[in-house]
C-alpha cells in the first residue's frame, strides 16, 4: 500500500554552480517522487547532473554550488528551508544517507575501519562500546568479518572498501540510502556482489534506495523505477520495465543500444555521437537536439514539456506532441 506522504518529493529543483567562467546549471528544474520502500535508478552520461542531484538531496552541495530554487521534501520536511545544523541533526544519516562514489577516496587512510564506521553513531549519542558492537554487526551484514574493523583502508580490496562504505551508510538505519556509482572501478564479479547486497538490504529492511549510474543495464537489475537524466534535466521517467522495454526518448533509446550484448551475432558497438552540452550555455529548446538522430525544427526552438504517455511513463520529447 502506497503511503499518503511520499518519502521523497522533489519539485522544480535547480542547483547551480557559480564559477568564474559562468553559472553551471547542473540540475535545472527537476521534479520526482519516491515512495517508501521503492528503489529508483537515475541514469545518464557523466556530467549530466546525477551526482549533483544526490548531493542536493542529502544537503551536501559543495561550494561554489547552491540550491537556488525548488523544494526537497523528505518525509514531509522541506530541507531547503533548514539550516546546515538542522539537516545534520535531523536528516543526514538518520533519514537519508549516502554511499559515496569511489570508495577508494571515501575512507580516511589514517583511521581504522571501526573508528570510521562508528563515527556517525558516536556523534548521534551512542557510547563507544555500543557503537563498536554495532559496527561488528554491520560488517557481518555486508559480508565482512568483524576483524576488518581493525584494519586500515589500504589493507582492503576495492570490493571490501565498497562494502565498508555501504555499512557506514546503514549505521543509523535511514529510510533512504543513495548509492552514487556503487560499482565504479570494480570488476564484474564484485559488481554483481554489490548489486545483490543492495537488493538484499532493500528486500529485508524495506528501505528506499536511489542508485545512480551511467550503466542502464546494471540499474535495471535493482531499480523498480528509472529516471533518465540529460544535461541537468530528467527526459524520461517510468518503471524499469517501461523504460527498458519501451524507451520513448531518443536519448534513452541510444543508451540502450550502446549496452554491449553477450549473446546473438557480433555487431559493431553503437555510441552516441557528439558530447553533452556545456551547462553554462545550454542550447535552446531540447538540450539533446544537437546529438539527436530524430531532431526536428521545433526541437531547436522550444523546450519539450514532460508528458505522461502511459500510466506512470513520462517523457519530454517533441516526437509525442
Amino acid at each position: 500500500m502506497v503511503s499518503a506522504v511520499p518519502l521523497l518529493e522533489i519539485n522544480g529543483l535547480r542547483t547551480y554552480f557559480y564559477t568564474l567562467r559562468g553559472i553551471v546549471k547542473a540540475v535545472d528544474n527537476v521534479s520526482l517522487k519516491l515512495e517508501k520502500g521503492e528503489t529508483l535508478g537515475i541514469v545518464g552520461e557523466s556530467g549530466c547532473g546525477k551526482s549533483t542531484l544526490a548531493w542536493s538531496i542529502i544537503g551536501l552541495v559543495p561550494p561554489p554550488g547552491k540550491i537556488v530554487d525548488g523544494s526537497i521534501i523528505i518525509d514531509g520536511i522541506d530541507i531547503t528551508k533548514m539550516s546546515e545544523g538542522e539537516i545534520r541533526e535531523k536528516i543526514r544519516w538518520k533519514k537519508v544517507s549516502m554511499i559515496f562514489q569511489g570508495a577508494m577516496n571515501a575512507l580516511n587512510p589514517v583511521y581504522k575501519i571501526r573508528e570510521q564506521v562508528a563515527e556517525p553513531m558516536i556523534l548521534a549519542g551512542y557510547s563507544e562500546h555500543e557503537a563498536y558492537k554495532r559496527v561488528d554487526e554491520l560488517l557481518e551484514a555486508v559480508g565482512l568479518t568483524p576483524a576488518v574493523g581493525d584494519r586500515y583502508p589500504h589493507e582492503l580490496s576495492g570490493g571490501m572498501k565498497q562494502r565498508v562504505v555501504i555499512a557506514m551508510a546503514l549505521t543509523l538505519e535511514p529510510d533512504l540510502v543513495i548509492a552514487d556509482e556503487p560499482t565504479t572501478a570494480l570488476d564484474v564479479v564484485v559488481q554483481a556482489q554489490i548489486l545483490n547486497l543492495l537488493k538484499e538490504l532493500q528486500r529485508k529492511k524495506k528501505r528506499s534506495i536511489i542508485i545512480i549510474s551511467h550503466d542502464l543495464g546494471a540499474v535495471t537489475e535493482l531499480a523498480e523505477k528509472i529516471a533518465v537524466m540529460y544535461a541537468g534535466k530528467i527526459v524520461e521517467f517510468g518503471t524499469a520495465e517501461q523504460v527498458f522495454n519501451n524507451p520513448l526518448h531518443p536519448y534513452t533509446q541510444a543508451l540502450i543500444r550502446a549496452i554491449p550484448r553477450l549473446t546473438g551475432p557480433v555487431t559493431k558497438l553503437e555510441y552516441i555521437p557528439g558530447a553533452p552540452p556545456d551547462l553554462r550555455f545550454p542550447p535552446p529548446g531540447c538540450r539533446f537536439a544537437p546529438r539527436c538522430s530524430k531532431v526536428m525544427d521545433i526541437c531547436h526552438k522550444e523546450e519539450p514539456p514532460m508528458k505522461e504517455l502511459e500510466k506512470g511513463h513520462f517523457v519530454a520529447c517533441h516526437l509525442y506532441d
